[in-house]
């Protein structure tokens, strides 16, 4: 994929995201610090869309949207797209109005892949997925009261056969889903397309398989194929590569990229130099890491950073757990990520957090290119 392919095939948010690659919304990580640390790392020239954590339509009619965590944001922040969690109009109405009007956002996604019991009980999340016509509507009341771009994140369809992928590590040869299946998330999604959504965000597994198994790419080309509607994959990335293959393989517009920017920030740099991009903006000159060695001495300095930006965000106690939370999910692909790990959890306050960091990245720590995580 050459500089010319910079951008979108089909337009996502607006004309001037031009980058395909984007953050997943994940609870706990993808904070007002986490997506200053990965916009240090995006080239220059690019632009993409930001997530935020899930959010609860219930509480944002009331939260204080510049103190409560979830909703912090700094002043440099654009192409926001905050993800709500909901299935009733008037919260939703009162959520997107406060979004749209007040927080600055640029458009709005809709869960429908959240698998966590608390979700389901309340018929959010991934349970609408088991009504097309429920979920069509959800999306239509959320279109009615805004004037920004809808999109809907989806996991694959819970009538797949979960052990279809199961132990499978190749995307290319794992059994794609049966027609029924396939002809049931066409109509499912159809439904969503004919109530207002602007795109798609398909991550192929099923709630049932969680993180189990390898994610099967299959299902998003013959949703990409299928639909008018932009379609952003999600699942397996690791690498700078793998991003490219799933771009390559399923024809999406965009790939989504969860906990492995956690440990590899600069996979957008990477991205970036493959794709004709100039360096990020202070890093002139350089070339994105690469090697083991050079990762892992990227990845101390992406720590140090994002601890920064904890500090200037959130309270010391928060913080320290925030940051905990950021190594445990990133450090896996560190070859001594247990020993950070570690160090991390016994550092009481921030000073010492800080001086842990300084004493294990004084040596040099290599990471690996993948883990046995799924993603």
């Amino acid at each position: 994929m050459s500089a010319q392919n910079r951008g979108l095939q089909r337009p996502i948010l607006n004309a001037k995201v031009n980058f395909p690659v984007t953050l997943a919304p994940m609870v706990g990580l993808s904070h007002v610090a986490f997506r200053r640390l990965l916009r240090g790392y995006l080239p220059t020239g690019a632009c993409t869309i930001w997530p935020t954590e899930m959010l609860n339509s219930r509480r944002i009619p009331g939260e204080n949207l510049a103190k409560t965590p979830e909703t912090m944001r700094a002043p440099e922040e654009t192409e926001l797209v905050p993800q709500i969690l909901g299935n009733e109009e008037r919260p939703i109405a009162l959520s997107v109005a406060r979004l749209e009007h007040e927080w600055g956002a640029a458009g709005v996604d809709i869960n429908m892949g959240c698998p966590v019991k608390k979700a389901l009980n309340h018929n959010y999340g991934v349970a609408l997925m088991g009504d097309s016509g429920y979920a069509a509507e959800v999306v239509r009341m959320t279109v009615a009261n805004t004037r920004l771009p809808v999109s809907v994140k989806l996991r694959a369809m819970s009538v797949f056969d979960a052990g279809s992928t199961t132990g499978s590590t190749s995307h290319s040869t794992s059994p794609s889903a049966s027609a029924a299946d396939l002809s049931y998330l066409l109509k499912f999604v159809r439904g969503l397309e004919e109530a207002g959504a602007s795109w798609i965000t398909l991550h192929p597994r099923t709630a049932e398989q969680k993180r189990r198994g390898s994610a099967d790419w299959r299902q998003i080309r013959e949703l990409r194929e299928a639909i008018s509607l932009p379609v952003i994959g999600n699942g397996d990335i690791q690498t700078a590569d793998d991003a490219l293959a799933m771009l390559e393989s399923t024809g999406c517009d965009m790939a989504m990229i969860g906990r492995a920017l956690t440990a590899r920030p600069w996979l957008l740099w990477q991205l970036g130099e493959e794709l004709g991009f100039a360096a990020p903006p202070g890093r002139e000159g350089e070339r994105a890491p690469r090697s083991p060695l050079e990762e892992g001495r990227e990845y101390g300095r992406a720590l140090k950073t994002c601890l920064i930006y904890m500090r200037e965000h959130f309270s010391d106690d928060l913080a320290l757990r925030k940051f905990r939370f950021l190594v445990r999910t990133g450090s896996p692909w560190l070859h001594f990520g247990q020993d950070l790990y570690a160090r991390s959890t016994k550092a009481k306050t921030l000073d010492e957090l800080a001086c842990a960091l300084e004493v294990f990245f004084a040596g040099e720590q290599p990471m690996a290119a993948r883990t046995e995580l799924r993603q």
